[in-house]
């Protein structure tokens, strides 16, 4: 039975995600498309996921560059967002006129994002109307503090402070069935366990829409 594909895209738009942005560095070409989900894969080795629409005129920048970041944006720049998600020559020439700077892989991060992860590119899935683009992890940390790949096996270690400084007074942005949301601090409860899982969230990406 085929699966009608609006009716699809309105049923995955009741997960609600954050909005990221995900760039590369093709040999001095800055390029970027908005993702509202990826994957993280695995803890040991550190592996995520981003899938990238076949049409996208990022895939073959993020392809050749072998590397990619995801940066994880707050509620105070969904203008980013909307730049990154939209063809136009603000996007494609100008790079939204966002600042950055690198850690690893020169890749570019977004300066205020709420988090980021660097990672290169290990393998690639096909993925239907999609590529599945399979990266380890070779630094990820906050606009204040930068963590290393290298660091990454002396975690327990570290382990304290790691905490303290991801604590931030920012919030992230969200979406749900097709808006920008914001979270409320009305409601804090914690969770049933304080270690940290393995997400295994579907991740689409999309340059003109999100899911």
């Amino acid at each position: 039975m085929a699966i009608d594909k609006d009716f699809f895209r309105q049923i995955m738009g009741r997960f609600a995600t954050g909005v990221t942005v995900v760039t590369a560095n093709n040999k001095g070409l800055l390029t970027g498309l908005t993702v509202n989900a990826f994957c993280s894969v695995s803890l040991d080795p550190p592996l995520i996921l981003v899938c990238v629409d076949l049409t996208s005129a990022t895939l073959p920048h993020i392809r050749e560059s072998g590397a990619f970041a995801v940066n994880i944006l707050t509620n105070d720049q969904e203008g980013l967002s909307r730049c990154f998600a939209t063809p136009s020559a603000e996007r494609y020439e100008r790079f939204c006129s966002a600042d950055y700077h690198t850690a690893v892989t020169g890749s570019p991060i977004l300066d205020g994002a709420l988090a980021f992860i660097d990672a290169r590119i290990i393998a690639e899935y096909p993925g239907g109307d999609h590529s599945i683009f399979l990266a380890q992890v070779e630094a990820l940390g906050s606009s204040e503090q930068v963590l290393l790949a290298h660091d990454l096996d002396h975690q327990q270690q570290i382990g304290a402070h790691i905490s303290s400084y991801l604590e931030s007074e920012k919030e992230p942005l969200a979406y749900y069935q097709g808006q920008y949301r914001h979270l409320t601090e009305e409601y804090r409860k914690p969770s049933i366990t304080t270690t940290v899982t393995t997400a295994t969230s579907a991740a689409t990406a999309h340059d003109e829409s999100h899911t």
